[in-house]
């Protein structure tokens, strides 16, 4: 039984994402596509794009090594970086295995416990829903006044929009809904609804108090903060690839930003399907055609998850190559036994 809830658990997100985008391009022309990528796209922006995604894990793995000092711990920063390329990686094949997968790597080459590893993430993702619902509270809610103002403009009211969801559009909003509304029930199977967001918001409160105990408060909001702004930038660069979108503004990118962080919250690899109908939407309601809108989430997401699992790859490889004799600066196992062992 448990082996099949765990091949279940592997093979459900992997479906959903598929499903999702076999809706969303059944019938598209493919290679119409493939001439964007080769002769109308430009590459340039999208090259330039690449170093604010990886700062963004970078980020994420200086503030780790942060959050590790209070516990006693001080892994040196080229392992934390190395653990959070791999674990985004391993979150391509299974979602949320990532963060099992960073705590594992500081385990084997740093040998800090893999509870306390772990408990550090709780701080992690508890800084970073404040500032995920902080952002997101504050761009929706200038944003009200830009849809206004292009409601009015353009004649458009919500009942037109509605009206103009293809049946391909209703399917897919249906299985994001039906995926969500699973997803809580396996949640909360075993616990009342009080019970779980009392412990929520308990794990919310004590990762932030636990900031009181970091070395550089500064250095760290620093690094909080510039993980979401590299994240967006990341994104931001991907519209100037394309005539389409390069004249959308900063207003479209930073509303489009925040609605696919919701979006990815349905569990599938990299948020594959929930992402691109999230950016697709939010890009037809700011003009851009039905097509088009698909080729610009399809490139981009492709892109950046190529890049994921670039980083990861090379994570793996760098981390073949430092045993914990480098680490530690003691005598220890040699290197082959080590990575037969993480093998």
């Amino acid at each position: 039984m448990k082996i099949m809830q765990t091949i279940a658990k592997i093979l459900m997100p992997l479906i959903l994402g598929g499903a999702i985008l076999y809706w969303m391009y059944r019938g598209e022309d493919w290679q119409s596509i493939k001439d964007v990528m080769l002769h109308e796209m430009n590459w340039t922006w999208m090259l330039l794009s690449f170093p604010f995604g990886i700062l963004a894990q970078a980020f994420r793995g200086w503030r780790w090594q942060q959050t590790l000092e209070p516990i006693g711990e001080e892994p040196r920063a080229s392992i934390c970086i190395n653990a959070i390329f791999l674990s985004y990686a391993v979150s391509l094949i299974i979602p949320r295995m990532g963060e099992f997968t960073r705590c594992g790597v500081l385990k084997r080459w740093e040998d800090i416990s893999f509870s306390k590893a772990l408990g550090t993430v709780v701080t992690e993702r508890a800084v970073d829903t404040l500032i995920v619902m902080l952002y997101s509270g504050i761009i929706l809610l200038f944003s009200m006044s830009t849809f206004g103002t292009f409601f009015k403009k353009t004649g458009t009211s919500f009942e037109h929009i509605l009206s103009g969801f293809s049946l391909t559009g209703w399917v897919v909003t249906a299985i994001c809904g039906a995926a969500v509304l699973l997803l809580l029930h396996l949640l909360l199977k075993n616990l009342s609804i009080y019970n779980k967001v009392k412990m929520t918001m308990h794990g919310i409160w004590e990762g932030v108090f636990s900031l009181k105990d970091v070395k550089n408060l500064p250095l760290y909001l620093f690094f909080s903060v510039g993980i979401w702004v590299m994240y967006f930038l990341h994104y931001y660069l991907t519209f100037f690839c394309f005539d389409f979108t390069a004249e959308l503004g900063l207003g479209c990118a930073l509303i489009s930003f925040v609605v696919a962080n919701f979006a990815v919250i349905v569990p599938t690899p990299n948020g594959a399907g929930p992402w691109h109908f999230a950016i697709k939407t939010m890009l037809i309601l700011y003009g851009v055609a039905d097509h088009q809108a698909l080729v610009f989430v399809l490139i981009v997401h492709t892109v950046q998850t190529m890049l994921v699992m670039a980083l990861g790859v090379y994570a793996w490889a760098r981390l073949m190559f430092m045993s914990r004799c480098e680490v530690r600066g003691t005598r220890c196992e040699d290197r082959t036994h080590l990575q037969r062992g993480f093998l």
